[in-house]
């Protein structure tokens, strides 16, 4: 009886706040929040990476969603969705001693789309330029939501480096419900995304939902005209942008990646075949991406059978491949005997090709030298021509590789084969062993 009188004075305060007006509600929302207390050394925060993280987390998840009702009991005691399954999405976690009491993941762009796109129009976010990033599977232990929101503020904050820094992130969209959705746009800064709240969200549930987003760039001025004038523990422009998170933990990086996969052939068994059985409900469409995804001959026997009218992917296609990179490096130029140097920023590779943004407006048919920043202490320089410009950006362009690339273009070719053949990050930290690889079809093997 107690809980559920706690519960629904929980739920009366989130619609006493949902009325109060805009400058009120800030303000109620901003008067707990105490961000100069340092949290204890047992609390961690960092990327769940192993089962047992995994496995602590999607519980987590299964207990709180079926508690506040965005889903119905699972007989696994987990809440696993099929983008938990990808490359592309990372968990992130924190951990107080060996209990894990928050999680949050970060799902990239990727070939199913984003879960929210089936309700939310995300054109408006997609124009604007920037890698995009959805929030979801947000829950913390309910005897750690308190009211100074110490873990919530610190979690956000270990997503906000993480998405921007290490997941070469400028958006985040999310949908929430609507009697929390004024925690993310006077808290947070997310504006609503054009059009109505859903009124049934199968994502969870079918609870309502509203849209948000955020631009991390533009966010930073946001914050600054609103927090830079406050007390230390109100000060939410210098905690997100200034402030150190000791407890964070990012996981260390051998190349200049920006995903960092950790489902291997095991896990994938485990988690959505053995557990909950998540592979037996795809679609074709569904079934056909994630063996474009995970084309390795180890994973063939985790993942569910091709229907027999889907074609399989060709040995050119893979050979083709990009993969999301954020490496620094440097364009020399000759022109009219003076070298001349552009930085860039690779964003996308493959064996031959590769995708940067330039420090200055450049023009197609340029030819000169790539200098690439792999990793902490690998680089290559490549003879290289620029055979097209971005569709709305002359400072975005498209370099091929030379065919006198030399051994250079072979610690080029080791690198992009590297990150084909390595399943997890991990696996990238003895890149070697994958260096002379051929690109083959795995269907054929």
């Amino acid at each position: 009886m107690n809980k559920v009188l706690h519960d629904l004075g929980e739920s009366i305060a989130d619609r006493v706040f949902d009325l109060l007006p805009g400058k009120l509600r800030a303000r109620a929302y901003g008067q707990s929040l105490r961000l100069d207390k340092p949290l204890p050394r047992d609390f961690v925060f960092k990327l769940a990476q192993t089962r047992q993280e995994l496995e602590a987390c999607f519980r987590l998840l299964h207990d709180e969603y079926v508690a506040v009702g965005y889903m119905k009991p699972d007989p696994s005691g987990m809440r696993v969705t099929l983008y938990h399954a990808l490359p592309t999405t990372s968990t992130l976690m924190c951990r107080r001693g060996n209990e894990v009491i928050g999680t949050v993941s970060l799902i990239r762009e990727n070939k199913l789309g984003f879960p929210m796109q089936n309700a939310f129009r995300l054109d408006d976010v997609f124009s604007l330029g920037g890698n995009v990033a959805e929030v979801s599977s947000l829950a913390i232990r309910k005897p750690y939501r308190t009211g100074d929101d110490q873990i919530t503020m610190a979690l956000f904050k270990f997503l906000y480096e993480y998405a921007e820094y290490r997941f070469d992130t400028r958006h985040l969209v999310i949908a929430v419900h609507p009697h929390r959705f004024g925690y993310y746009e006077d808290l947070l800064c997310f504006h609503r995304l054009k059009g109505k709240p859903v009124e049934h969200y199968d994502f969870v549930n079918g609870m309502p939902a509203v849209g948000a987003h955020l631009d991390l760039i533009e966010a930073k001025e946001t914050f600054y005209q609103k927090y830079a004038q406050l007390p230390p523990e109100k000060n939410l422009f210098h905690y997100f942008t200034a402030a150190s998170l000791p407890n964070g933990q990012f996981p260390h990086r051998r190349f200049n990646t920006t995903t960092d996969p950790v489902m291997t052939p095991e896990m994938i068994d485990y988690f959505f075949n053995k557990k909950t059985g998540l592979f037996s409900t795809l679609s074709g469409q569904q079934v056909q991406v994630l063996h474009s995804v995970y084309d390795l001959p180890d994973f063939r026997a985790c993942l569910p059978l091709l229907p027999a009218d889907m074609p399989r992917q060709s040995k050119q296609q893979r050979a083709h491949r990009r993969f999301p990179v954020r490496c620094p490096a440097r364009l020399y130029i000759n022109r009219i005997g003076v070298r001349h140097t552009v930085a860039l920023t690779v964003y996308e590779c493959s064996e031959h090709i590769f995708c940067a943004h330039a420090e200055h407006p450049l023009s197609a048919g340029m030819n000169g030298e790539a200098e690439i920043d792999l990793g902490e202490n690998e680089h290559c320089t490549l003879p290289v021509e620029i055979v097209r410009l971005g569709k709305h950006s002359n400072r975005v362009i498209m370099l091929r590789l030379s065919n006198d690339a030399g051994e250079q273009g072979r610690i080029w070719r080791k690198f992009v084969r590297a990150l084909a053949y390595a399943p997890t990050a991990a696996d990238l930290e003895e890149a070697t062993r994958f260096g002379d690889a051929e690109v083959v079809d795995p269907t054929q093997l």
